[in-house]
């Protein structure tokens, strides 16, 4: 974990102010901590509170139309129909066992900071993701986490200047499960670039 770390550092960072703070979960820590967010995702909506807004309040086409097309896939890959919130919500729970990877890890930034660090963070976290390949391991990036910041504040010492960024599952993935078969579509380049030579 530190040689991924190690080399997911040398992302580039604006002024190098490298804004990453990372919390590393194994073992009975990994597990006290997913306990608590399962316990909070069974509680309800009134248990999720977002630390920031990562999705708009009201999605428009494009947009709109991938995220349906992405759940509705997975969930078709999953056996789970439409209005069959149980599963639903028990695959979304998933989440907070880390998928079952050996390894959980929450990255935080400095609440002070701006648009420009979280850019940098983007990268970070690429890297991360990237060295993990290299050695052979699989990683998953979360947001679902940041509906339950306040439940991972209680079991992990990050302190109130920092914001959760996001969590990670990070281990070996397994073959056999379906999900693991879903390849999401994406644009063609010609789509979203714009080539101007003259």
């Amino acid at each position: 974990m530190e040689e991924i770390l190690s080399v997911a550092r040398r992302a580039p960072s604006g002024t190098n102010m490298q804004p990453w703070w990372v919390y590393v979960v194994t073992d009975d820590g990994k597990n006290r901590l997913s306990d608590a967010l399962l316990k909070a995702h069974d509680g309800g909506a009134s248990a999720w509170t977002p630390e920031y807004q990562y999705y708009p309040n009201d999605f428009q086409d494009p947009y709109k139309s991938r995220r349906r097309k992405v759940g509705w896939d997975l969930y078709g890959l999953l056996d789970i129909e439409r209005g069959q919130k149980d599963k639903m919500h028990q695959q979304h729970g998933r989440n907070f066992r880390f998928f079952d990877a050996p390894v959980g890890l929450m990255f935080t930034v400095d609440r002070e900071l701006k648009i420009g660090s979280w850019l940098d963070y983007g990268m970070f976290i690429q890297n991360v993701m990237l060295a993990a390949r290299e050695k052979g391991l699989h990683t998953c990036p979360q947001a679902a986490f940041t509906g339950h910041h306040q439940v991972i504040r209680e079991c992990l010492p990050i302190p109130d200047e920092q914001s959760l960024v996001c969590g990670m599952s990070l281990g070996y993935a397994d073959p056999d499960a379906i999900e693991n078969s879903l390849i999401t579509e994406r644009e063609p380049v010609d789509s979203f670039t714009r080539f101007i030579d003259s």
